[in-house]
């Protein structure tokens, strides 16, 4: 009924909206509000919701050609597009990539009303519901426009009577495991018609086993998972070591999995593409520290190529060399609009792959906003294959964060749409982390002398809740006599200079168990910059760093000294950089507004942090914990 209600009373909208005394119901407004605010509405992301029409155009001399079809396309290449027979070329002329090739608007929503989520309610229809995956201008090539590469297709009496214009664009291009095609459009992302289509071009191998990543399943430094990717469903194998097998565990997620309202989500509607098959398998008998290599795949369907991959320390021992970060997403490696672009996510990533292939990391942590897909699935594989030089060859460890999980009705702790009907479970399916149970993304592990607490801010974590209840019994079990620095992590923070971005009542129920459990070092993200706090509780300063012999700001948390928690918001990995307001708590000691990541080496006495500059390697900041051992 109230579905009815609510198309009925878009429908009004639609026919009354020249009227100018006509004002919009709250939750059209806020639709609206909401999908700019949290899902980075631009022309291109929003052109799923613009009417689709073929173009009045009779040029009988259209063509759209790709360069690479014959054998099928490789796991990852860039293809050249090109337009030919083009008569008058034009500014606002479009390629798009369309996946699966045979999309069409036939089975788009017919009723406006389902669009309400994301943003659009005067388009006509149809709509462009089944959505590019990315597209690119042809004005990219600086030929095409002023038509300097001219081909003549007519002549009479021997004088050239009709001259066409082409224009050649490059697309980075991975494996997807459908059918792509490749779709001419004119009138840009605003009032797009197509002129023309490529014929569909297929992947060499769709079932191919891709996108390796490593997690811990333990705090041992024995077991490792991989998970991986492939078209195929019956199960594969990863071989490791000295001869080594491991039969994969299969499993994916249909629309039926995703989350919508009386509203369609993007995961269910225009932003579904199938996610393949994803493998996992866990390589036992390891040892810590250590370095092996492993394969992934079957004789039937291939296999990927050897890796090194290295183990972490096991929880306990002497030392550990770490990264963290927060909202890193991934960004095109062509001139293409996505539909969710991280700019920096690229460079941090280049960055962080020279210290793994040095040798200078024993696990990465990823505390939430992973892949930004919001919806729209095939950026996973994106994001997939943009992280596999780092996330195959050490453990790549994450925590759930708003654009993964958060979705109204879904029971999540917030409103708002921001996983784009996801919620959580394509996280949960790429990147198993050891946690109690499905949708309970919350879970500790140790490696060398640190226990990490990694928790989920998109859950209940009230004093009540079960995830509270969780954490405070973790943290009180840690035998600091093993394990002496306690890491608290998860997604949004409690102290920013943005403070917008904090809930007082998440601070209000949890810093307390941070300050009863000693807890050394704090990192979260959401916030997209760097900012570092004084020894904090309660918005006070407890305790001030003082400066080493090298001028590093040192924080003392000998047993007798220890004051407050460090804490330190490390959302600066790739989405677009935050501003720091003119004016800032006394508790802000650092603030860095450039992409990079945390470095991070803890010995028994010593906890040493670095912000690595992405773009320049360099260190901006520098701190250190120091803790006597009793």
């Amino acid at each position: 009924m109230e579905t009815l209600k609510l198309i009925l009373y878009v429908l009004l909208i639609v026919f009354f909206h020249g009227s100018s005394s006509f004002s919009l119901h709250p939750l059209v407004v806020n639709s609206i509000i909401e999908h700019s605010k949290h899902t980075s509405i631009s022309a291109f992301r929003v052109l799923n919701r613009r009417a689709l029409f073929e173009c009045p155009d009779v040029n009988p001399y259209l063509q759209v050609n790709v360069s690479k079809t014959s054998g099928g396309l490789s796991d990852e290449e860039f293809v050249t597009v090109t337009v030919s027979g083009v008569l008058l070329p034009a500014e606002n002329d479009w390629i798009a990539m369309i996946s699966p090739s045979n999309s069409n608007v036939s089975s788009c929503p017919s009723t406006i009303a389902m669009y309400l989520q994301t943003g659009d309610v005067m388009s006509n229809l149809p709509l462009l519901c089944h959505y590019p995956v990315k597209a690119q201008y042809v004005s990219n090539d600086p030929d095409y426009v002023s038509c300097k590469k001219k081909e003549c297709k007519k002549y009479s009496n021997g004088k050239c009577v009709v001259t066409t214009c082409s224009g050649s664009i490059k697309f980075h291009v991975i494996n997807i495991r459908t059918d792509i095609e490749f779709v001419f459009f004119s009138g840009g992302f605003d009032t797009p018609c197509i002129l023309s289509r490529s014929n569909p071009v297929s992947f060499a191998n769709p079932n191919h086993p891709l996108y390796g990543h490593l997690s811990s399943i333990d705090s041992t430094g024995t077991s490792t998972k991989v998970t991986w990717v492939s078209g195929d469903k019956e199960p594969q194998k990863v071989q490791y070591g000295d001869g080594k097998s491991e039969t994969s565990q299969v499993s994916t997620f249909s629309k039926d999995d995703m989350c919508s309202s009386a509203l369609v989500s993007p995961a269910v509607d225009f932003g579904w593409h199938d996610p393949g098959y994803i493998h996992t398998a866990v390589m036992t008998g390891l040892n810590p520290s250590s370095t092996f290599s492993y394969r992934y795949g079957s004789d039937s369907v291939g296999w990927s190529d050897k890796i090194q991959f290295k183990t972490p320390p096991a929880g306990g021992s002497n030392e550990l060399k770490f990264l963290a970060f927060g909202d890193m997403g991934k960004a095109p490696l062509d001139a293409s609009a996505e539909h969710f672009i991280q700019p920096g996510s690229i460079s941090v990533t280049k960055a962080m792959a020279d210290e793994v292939n040095n040798g200078n990391v024993d696990s990465i942590f990823h505390i939430g906003d992973i892949s930004y897909a919001t919806g729209f699935l095939v950026e996973w594989d994106y994001f997939l294959h943009l992280i596999s030089p780092v996330a195959s060859r050490v453990p790549y460890m994450t925590a759930i964060g708003n654009h993964e999980r958060d979705y109204t009705g879904s029971g999540s702790r917030y409103n708002g749409s921001d996983s784009g009907g996801e919620c959580g479970v394509a996280y949960e399916t790429y990147f198993p982390m050891p946690i109690p149970a499905k949708d309970k993304p919350w879970y500790s592990i140790e490696q060398g002398p640190v226990h990490f607490t990694v928790i989920s801010t998109e859950h209940d974590w009230s004093q009540d809740s079960e995830q509270y209840e969780w954490m405070k019994n973790d943290m009180a079990s840690v035998d600091r006599s093993k394990t002496p620095w306690l890491i608290f992590t998860g997604h949004r923070p409690m102290y920013s200079s943005s403070k917008s971005s904090v809930h007082k009542k998440f601070v209000k129920a949890v810093e307390p168990l941070l300050l009863d459990n000693k807890v050394d070092l704090v990192l979260f993200g959401h916030v997209h910059n760097y900012e570092r706090t004084c020894s904090v509780y309660d918005h006070k300063c407890l305790a001030m760093p003082k400066k080493d012999e090298n001028g590093v700001d040192t924080y003392d948390h000998s047993h007798s000294k220890y004051s407050a928690p460090v804490q330190a918001v490390i959302g600066m990995a790739g989405f677009t950089l935050d501003k720091f307001p003119h004016h800032v708590d006394s508790w802000s000691l650092s603030r860095i507004s450039k992409f990079g990541y945390l470095r991070g080496y803890a010995a028994k006495e010593d906890l040493t942090l670095e912000f690595v500059n992405a773009d320049t390697r360099k260190v901006e900041d520098n701190f250190r914990i120091t803790k006597k051992q009793k």
